[in-house]
């Protein structure tokens, strides 16, 4: 069974992302859930990015890469949206890395160097999300490191929900959240 770190995104550690952190665990794998928030969540994505703004969003991944010190380092990073620059930049940067899964958000691989040799990654969101697929390039991104790594798979799942597998929220979609926990489970089995 593999042991995971999953950061949640701009909406705070949600009840939505604990389900999520729970149904890997019944699957009997050791799931780390760090708060980047120190407890916040929000309504809406537009508060939750302003908090995130405020705070800063370098202290924000900071935040996420130093709650990974002291755990071993056979990890998969695995990251929500703004979850994924913490979750990226350790599965690049950190050895040991096992794989990394990436939900609704990908970065540049420039931005932390290359994309290491024997990590597999998967990375999911839906093919009309405006903030997956326009606005910050992310698609783009996913499909630079798709191309560069015979370990990588994009998942593309049909609606323009952000954040479409947290069941907390208002844009959850149970077929599509089903079917990525479904793969996501297959890729930690042999993670």
């Amino acid at each position: 069974m593999a042991e995971v770190v999953l950061y949640h995104h701009a909406q705070g550690l949600t009840e939505g992302v604990k389900a999520f952190a729970d149904e890997l665990r019944q699957a009997g794998h050791t799931v780390h859930l760090p708060d980047l928030y120190d407890g916040h969540t929000f309504d809406t994505l537009e508060e939750g990015i302003g908090y995130a703004r405020t705070t800063g969003f370098g202290v924000v991944k900071n935040r996420g890469v130093a709650a990974a010190e002291g755990l071993p380092e056979a990890l998969v990073y695995a990251g929500f949206s703004l979850g994924v620059m913490p979750a990226q930049e350790l599965a690049q940067t950190r050895p040991g890395a096992k794989g990394a899964l990436f939900f609704d958000a990908c970065l540049p691989v420039e931005e932390f160097g290359t994309w290491p040799d024997g990590v597999p990654v998967q990375i999911h969101g839906m093919d009309e999300d405006p903030f997956f697929t326009e606005k910050g390039g992310d698609l783009d991104a996913a499909r630079a490191l798709v191309a560069s790594t015979d370990q990588a798979e994009l998942f593309l799942y049909p609606g323009k929900q952000h954040l479409f597998a947290d069941s907390s929220l208002p844009g959850y979609d149970a077929e599509a959240a089903a079917l990525m926990t479904s793969r996501t489970l297959t890729f930690l089995e042999h993670a």
